[in-house]
């Protein structure tokens, strides 16, 4: 395991750790930009503080690029992805399924992810080109092969309630080839049990950067494919992302499209 690595977890432990202490808490919410239901609670900024102190102090001359505190200047070609509560909302409403994830790029690639639910105890690592494991154990992605065998994951925008691009027409066609979907709302967690062979695959429309970093790495490293939802390069930017144990690739990139077709821009 690189210095790297061992930073990350400790600050993954450490905000995890504050997170599930304050689970039953009041919390204090407010709203990103004019969505009802883009929340954000004083313990995304409080975990996101102790993670950036933590990363800091390690490596002062790093970037970062933080879901609360966005960018952070730093000269090296190293930069920090962070997502300090990735399932906002079960928070918020006391329900415990949510992470913590932290991604290291460098000269734009990601070479590390790691992510912790602290209330499972379940640490998931990655690094490129050394496999993934949960928990110090290897993991890998599932063998299922038929899309009606499958378990799928999924999740919605916050802006369902303004966009034509809902994802409700793509999770009907999904919910009726498929042996089960499930929405956990939390992506980084859905990425991690593709990897873990939990789930086969796993979509979504429109993400940030911060969803996507850590876990995508994970997926990759335990065997699985990713692209994005038009099956095209995966990138940060998106648009969205499909993660799958590789075998259903093709299946679901057919449903996508004929769900909803080409994404269209602006939409």
């Amino acid at each position: 395991m690189t210095a790297f690595a061992t930073i990350a977890i400790e600050a993954a432990r450490t905000a995890g750790k504050l997170l599930r202490q304050e689970l039953g808490g009041v919390r204090r919410i407010s709203y990103k930009g004019a969505s009802a239901i883009n929340l954000v609670t004083e313990m995304d900024r409080r975990a996101e503080r102790a993670i950036v102190e933590i990363l800091c102090e390690a490596y002062p001359d790093h970037g970062i690029l933080a879901e609360e505190g966005g960018v952070q200047g730093g000269p090296s070609e190293y930069r920090w992805i962070i997502d300090p509560l990735d399932g906002t909302t079960n928070y918020a409403h006391g329900l415990p399924m949510f992470c913590v994830a932290i991604a290291l790029e460098a000269a734009g690639e990601i070479v590390l992810g790691v992510a912790y639910d602290p209330n499972l105890e379940e640490l998931f690592v990655a690094e490129r080109g050394g496999g993934a494991s949960l928990n110090g154990e290897p993991i890998r992605v599932s063998e299922t092969a038929a899309l009606n065998e499958s378990l799928l994951a999924t999740g919605f925008p916050y802006t369902i309630r303004s966009t034509t691009r809902t994802n409700l027409s793509e999770f009907a066609a999904f919910s009726l080839r498929a042996r089960a979907v499930r929405r956990i709302g939390s992506a980084v967690l859905d990425l991690c049990y593709v990897a873990a062979g939990r789930f086969d695959g796993y979509w979504e429309l429109a993400l940030g950067p911060w969803d996507l970093a850590a876990g995508s790495l994970v997926v990759r490293e335990a065997g699985g494919v990713v692209t994005n939802v038009q099956g095209g390069p995966f990138t940060l930017a998106g648009p969205g992302v499909l993660a799958t144990n590789g075998k259903l690739h093709p299946a679901m990139l057919e449903v996508l499209e004929a769900a909803c077709g080409p994404a269209r821009p602006g939409s």
